[in-house]
């Protein structure tokens, strides 16, 4: 039997031509929390986008696989079917698309059952503090970047994957919004051992989800790793010791 870990083995990338990342080495275990942080241009988002298959975003070298799977042979939705997740930076309004249309339709291509999901909806809504009206809503149309990032949450939660790259999921929260999501994905690790990779600059996000690992991401390749207090040196002193990236 294949050990389960969502891992990323010397993956290397260019975008449009411009080599990228220059070997990323992770693995994430169900269950924990991974927090990749690093200064700007170092190809944070870069690794989030080569991983779930975004066009323009070229693997050259390296393997990602999830519970043994091999995902960069995959078109993106099949990624999303082996068990990965993405939650956007900037999650995209699709008008005429509602969110129960959205989820319900993720169900059957995964071949499961709708049962029970609208009731999983609005318990999962009311845990996150998500206003019901927005279940049937065109997906992220007219909603503020909080309403987003509760809506990306959701998706989440309802949907279970395996496995879940967070990209900035703090980005335009206010501090009870952050809480609330920060809370509910650290709960998902717990309750259905859901593993996570967390992409973001601050560490008031690891302040609620606990992270397992801190990694840097510089020059394209993890230039180092620590626990939790890795996060702390980091707010207090910067990048400065570590490459600088040319990357975009």
């Amino acid at each position: 039997m294949t050990e389960r870990a969502f891992t990323i083995s010397g993956l290397a990338a260019t975008v449009a031509g411009n080599q990228i990342l220059n070997g990323v080495d992770l693995e994430i275990r169900p269950g924990e929390v991974h927090a990749v942080m690093g200064p700007n241009g170092a190809g944070k988002s870069t690794l989030s986008h080569v991983i779930m298959g975004k066009p323009g975003y070229e693997a050259t070298a390296g393997s990602v696989t999830v519970d043994g799977v091999d995902l960069l042979s995959l078109p993106t939705w099949q990624r999303a079917q082996a068990g990965l997740f993405l939650a956007m930076q900037y999650p995209t309004e699709v008008p005429g698309v509602s969110l129960d249309d959205m989820l319900s339709n993720s169900f059957q291509a995964a071949g499961k059952s709708v049962d029970g999901l609208a009731e999983a909806l609005t318990a999962e809504a009311d845990r996150l503090a998500f206003g019901r009206e927005f279940l049937e809503r065109a997906l992220n149309v007219d909603m503020s970047g909080g309403e987003r990032k509760r809506n990306e949450t959701l998706q989440l939660t309802v949907l279970k994957p395996k496995y879940a790259i967070l990209d900035e999921l703090d980005s335009g929260l206010d501090i009870d919004a952050l809480r609330v999501v920060s809370r509910r994905v650290e709960a998902a690790t717990n309750e259905d051992g859901l593993g996570v990779l967390v992409i973001t600059h601050y560490n008031r996000l690891l302040s609620e989800l606990k992270p397992d690992q801190v990694h840097v991401l510089a020059g394209g390749r993890i230039a180092a790793s620590g626990g939790p207090e890795l996060a702390v040196e980091l707010e207090e002193s910067g990048y400065a010791g570590y490459a600088e990236s040319d990357a975009a």
